[in-house]
């Protein structure tokens, strides 16, 4: 059953191109963050990015705890509140019976590591000298949800999760083509967001 699945796969991913069916979904986002390069004069800059670079050296073992806390309102919408900013709103589309209200969890996740990449290239860029015009980041992540969160599809081969996650950078800027390239392998490399999802993580979840 397990050696069935990449076929399961691709058939779904294909279905959900056409229709937006079940199955593998991909997922595309596009994060466009032109003119962030303003951020030098909000103390963000070359300065500002030295000072955290000499804190992460004299500390480099230190870990922080970051915390949210998500509250159902409705069926399948969920706010998420993290330190003191408005709500972060999560549903799901109507093909997998949510009000289509916000973004859902996965394609959360998609947005999550298409902000980290955009922060690490902008500030990579400061650091560098790089004065960019254009930031510019689309993702795609293939997915099977045919396990329903757990009522559906149960094989315990099936792989849970994205299995490909694409990420297309559109650069600009008064660099050559080989710096944007390094640029970029660069801040893929050091993504706390990207080496989240292609790193182990210990997952605790447990009734409080």
């Amino acid at each position: 059953m397990g050696e069935a699945q990449p076929a399961l796969v691709e058939q779904a991913h294909a279905e959900s191109v056409d229709s937006g069916a079940t199955g593998a979904r991909q997922l595309r986002l596009e994060l466009d963050v032109v003119g962030l390069q303003h951020a030098e004069r909000d103390g963000q800059g070359r300065a500002g990015l030295a000072a955290l670079a000499t804190k992460g050296r004299a500390n480099p073992q230190s870990v922080v705890t970051l915390k949210a806390k998500t509250v159902c309102e409705s069926k399948f919408r969920n706010l998420t509140y993290v330190r003191d900013l408005e709500a972060h709103v999560i549903d799901e589309p109507p093909h997998l019976l949510g009000d289509d209200t916000a973004p859902n969890p996965s394609e959360a996740v998609l947005a999550t590591l298409g902000s980290c990449l955009s922060v690490g290239l902008h500030a990579n860029a400061v650091a560098r000298g790089i004065t960019l015009t254009r930031l510019e980041l689309e993702l795609e992540g293939d997915i099977n949800v045919t396990a329903v969160w757990g009522v559906g599809d149960i094989d315990p081969l099936k792989k849970l999760g994205f299995t490909d996650v694409r990420v297309k950078v559109h650069l600009e800027g008064n660099a050559s083509e080989a710096e944007l390239q390094d640029l970029v392998a660069h801040s893929n490399t050091w993504s706390p967001v990207a080496n989240t999802l292609r790193n182990p993580v210990n997952v605790s979840v447990e009734l409080g």
